[in-house]
């Protein structure tokens, strides 16, 4: 009796402390501009996170660095779960090859909570370009050698990663233009400034459908349920560009497991919520099945995708500028 009393005694305050959180709002920190996909996705997440967790959840956007200021800041954080992070394959996979100098290591300086969401990229062109399929485009791209322009949320970003692998895939010298954030380049795209730019289901559909920007293509080897009039790459003329963006949400390092525990299940109790689930899936998104939402399932699935990116970015001498 003795001997568990005293464990329970040791165990009290972190027992304590995890049965209090939250006691204050919770700050969801995006990584990307107000308006992109990840916002989106984000403010989608944060609403129904704050009932589950009777706490508001504030989000807050803190862009540059293809997200990874966005991921410092989580990291620098207390690791208390009052300062969470959402973020995609960028910044919590290609960053670590992309960028020589991160000041922290994305293997090990992040605590998993879950996996939400999952969606592929769509290549997507401003209304006046000419070409009304991918071959068209392709065609069109060959005939204007050093005129093209593909846009990217930043440097390290998926949409930068996949227009140099479209740009080496086609032998094509398209010049690749870096934003702060997927919502100034989507702006640049509908105004006409750039002509290119592969998108995130999450606001690719919604831009299309309203005609805003015009889709050749989806980087997956299957069609979308929100987006089925668009081919895949495969279906289009340019097979095996796949390429796919899954959002997750992090801790700093050393949060109490029954903290990461208590954001957990808000998440889980999010994504099982109907409404939650058709506006994500109206926008493209794919929620991961209940087994993938655990941080165990989490920490496995990016360890494995920081294993199969990080030798292809780096022997693509691909570099952050």
């Amino acid at each position: 009796m003795r001997l568990l009393a005293g464990l329970l005694l040791a165990l009290a305050p972190g027992f304590l402390f995890a049965q209090a959180f939250p006691s204050r709002a919770v700050t969801l920190v995006v990584p990307f501009s107000a308006g992109g996909p990840t916002d989106t996705i984000g403010r989608i997440l944060a609403e129904r996170m704050g009932r589950a967790l009777g706490q508001t959840v504030v989000v807050e956007n803190t862009t540059g660095a293809g997200g990874s200021i966005a991921v410092g800041r989580v990291i620098r954080a207390a690791p208390d779960g009052y300062t969470i992070g959402i973020g995609h394959i960028g910044p919590y996979v290609f960053n670590g090859a992309i960028y020589k100098n991160l000041p922290y290591d994305l293997r090990t300086d992040l605590d998993p909570v879950a996996l939400v969401a999952n969606n592929a990229q769509i290549l997507v062109s401003r209304n006046s370009l000419p070409a009304s399929n991918l071959k068209e485009l392709i065609a069109w791209m060959k005939a204007n050698p050093g005129k093209v322009s593909i846009g990217t949320g930043g440097a390290g970003t998926p949409a930068h990663i996949n227009g140099v692998v479209f740009n080496r895939m086609l032998g094509t010298d398209a010049q690749i233009i870096h934003y702060r954030g997927s919502a100034p380049a989507m702006q640049d795209l509908m105004a006409g400034t750039i002509d290119l730019y592969f998108d995130q289901a999450v606001t690719a559909v919604p831009n299309s459908k309203a005609g805003r920007v015009k889709p050749y293509a989806v980087t997956a080897p299957g069609r979308i349920a929100a987006a089925p009039d668009v081919p895949t790459v495969d279906e289009a003329g340019l097979p095996g560009l796949y390429m796919s963006i899954w959002h997750a949400v992090a801790v700093s390092k050393g949060t109490p497991a029954a903290i990461v525990d208590r954001l957990n299940a808000a998440l889980v109790d999010t994504l099982a919520d109907p409404a939650v689930r058709k506006r994500l899936m109206d926008l493209g998104q794919e929620i991961p099945a209940r087994e993938q939402q655990t941080p165990e399932a989490f920490r496995a699935f990016h360890r494995a995708e920081i294993d199969k990116w990080w030798p292809i970015i780096r022997a693509a001498a691909i570099q952050a500028d």
